[in-house]
């Protein structure tokens, strides 16, 4: 039996299926991306960004400019804010927010289909016993009937619980690359923030 013949026997439910694993393939390419992006250069960056705190705030943001990863996002919205003596601490709690939040995004999505896979399987297999009981009461009560049926709407629960694996596996992936850029975006604002009141503290004994 060929993988389209599978696919036809079953049921709709199946294409259903089929969306929700093209949609965890989508989503899984974006993010990629994204996050590859996100994490470009971060390291030598943070290792680098206590020396770039000590310039005049006008050269240090215009290195931090430079950086495109989510860590440069952040010293220079710390800087920026320094510069123009608002508040360092409140500007960096909204970047830190405002990067969380775009790098969660579509993430709930793939929890939703690890969630729903499994249950559109089991209604699809549900439909089809349903259907095969009722073929098996019009041929008289022949066992072969039911029990190819059942086979068949079998197809469903096996194919909703591999999209829900595949599912799984790319959130599982992509909540650990998560975590790691959270962990470098609170080391960045940590590195800004110190640097900004070591400064602070620099000018009030100077004065």
């Amino acid at each position: 039996m060929s993988s389209v013949e599978l696919f036809s026997k079953g049921g709709p439910v199946m294409y259903v299926l089929l969306l929700c694993s093209l949609c965890v393939a989508a989503i899984a390419i974006d993010r990629f991306i994204f996050y590859r992006r996100a994490q470009k250069g971060i390291s030598p960056f943070l290792e680098s960004l206590p020396e770039i705190t000590k310039k005049p705030l006008d050269n240090a943001v215009e290195t931090c400019e430079k950086e495109t990863n989510a860590a440069g996002f952040i010293a220079t919205t710390g800087l920026k804010a320094a510069e123009e003596s608002t508040d360092v601490k409140l500007a960096l709690d909204t970047a830190y927010a405002s990067a969380a939040m775009q790098l969660r995004a579509r993430l709930n999505y793939l929890s939703m289909i690890v969630t729903l896979s499994p249950l559109l399987g089991l209604l699809g297999t549900i439909s089809g016993m349903i259907q095969s009981f009722s073929i098996f009461s019009l041929q008289a009560g022949q066992p072969l009937a039911i029990t190819g049926g059942i086979g068949e709407a079998l197809i469903a629960t096996a194919t909703g619980l591999c999209v829900a694996i595949f599912a799984l596996l790319v959130h599982t992936y992509f909540a650990q690359q998560l975590d790691k850029i959270l962990n470098d975006l609170d080391r960045a604002a940590s590195i800004v923030l110190s640097s900004v009141y070591k400064g602070n503290e620099g000018q009030a004994d100077a004065t």
